[in-house]
């Protein structure tokens, strides 16, 4: 499998300038603000957002100053989404660094995620990007409904397998498909070839989300996420609704009673994990995550044959096939 460096190779010279793009977009005249933007910068992860944004361009007519925007943007809701989760999570670290409210408390990290939000917005109104700005406050308000969906049902552990899909469509394929489709349409594309980028972008996300969760039943050896993390946090998967779809009576009672009241309890929780591997459960999950896949790939075999199509190809497969 290509690496990230590998993948990027044509739109290389794009992601070396996103890097200054994101920083002066999220510079502030307030010091303390300022002092935790730079720290946000630091500690980037794999750029994945920017990169299906400017490969989507090249793909669909070429990289623009319009796609520099799209992809700061994009790149604004989500590390603004970050930090909100990690306040609402009480989560102290994020990529082996520590959290903005774990340095800062959470009435600070919150403002910082608005200021986050409040930058994105301008940098669309400043340069008259409203194609863009649809595009993402579109995202912004379906990761919302989705989060909210996520917790309504939780309460009573019994997502069925197509509202566990609406979930996780709203919560994390809309982002991808967002970088998709802004990044065609600040391509100039026509109307048809941006919703079907929208398409392809959803599809892509419905596997990575579904991928990554198989990795609460894999080693922490392999992942670095620890096994049953997602049980711990009464959060309903792919597997886990296969398997109590399938399971007697009794053994969707302990399951049940198992993440509800006992989440904690490390052998209880390794035995639900165990259940669920051997009902077939992550063989379905894995099933359903490569028809995601695939549906993708074909949507881009309709494409132009440019370098950029086959490293979109290359990082769809990356989604499916990444150990973390």
């Amino acid at each position: 499998m290509p690496s990230l460096k590998e993948i990027q190779a044509p739109v290389d010279e794009h992601i070396h300038q996103f890097e200054g793009v994101f920083r002066e977009a999220i510079k502030s005249r307030v010091p303390l603000l300022d002092i935790i933007m730079r720290y946000l910068t630091r500690r980037k992860g794999k750029q994945m957002r920017p990169l299906f944004v400017y490969l989507s361009a090249d793909l669909c007519g070429g990289v623009t100053e319009s796609s520099n925007r799209a992809a700061a943007m994009i790149e604004l809701l989500h590390t603004a989404t970050l930090v909100h989760d990690d306040v609402v999570d009480s989560s102290d670290e994020r990529r082996g660094f520590f959290s903005i409210n774990a340095l800062w408390k959470n009435k600070i990290a919150v403002l910082a995620g608005d200021y986050l939000l409040s930058r994105g917005l301008l940098l669309a109104v400043e340069n008259n990007e409203l194609d863009i700005l649809r595009i993402v406050s579109s995202a912004t308000r379906e990761m919302s409904e989705g989060e909210l969906l996520q917790i309504e049902k939780a309460r009573r552990l019994d997502i069925r397998e197509d509202v566990y899909y609406e979930i996780i469509r709203k919560k994390t394929a809309t982002l991808i498909s967002s970088c998709c489709s802004a990044g065609a349409s600040s391509a100039g594309a026509p109307a048809d070839l941006i919703a079907m980028m929208g398409n392809f972008g959803e599809k892509v996300g419905m596997a990575f989300q579904i991928k990554d969760d198989l990795f609460d039943y894999q080693s922490i050896n392999n992942t670095g996420k620890p096994n049953g993390i997602d049980i711990r946090d009464q959060k309903m998967t792919l597997p886990l609704i296969f398997f109590l779809s399938n399971c007697s009576s009794a053994d969707k009672r302990f399951v049940i009673n198992t993440v509800k009241n006992h989440n904690t309890d490390k052998k209880r929780v390794a035995d639900v994990i165990e259940m669920v591997v051997q009902s077939g459960g992550i063989d379905y999950a894995r099933s359903k995550m490569f028809q995601y896949r695939d549906e993708a790939l074909a949507m881009l075999e309709t494409l132009p044959d440019k370098p950029s199509r086959k490293s979109l190809a290359d990082l769809v497969r990356y989604t499916t096939d990444r150990d973390r």
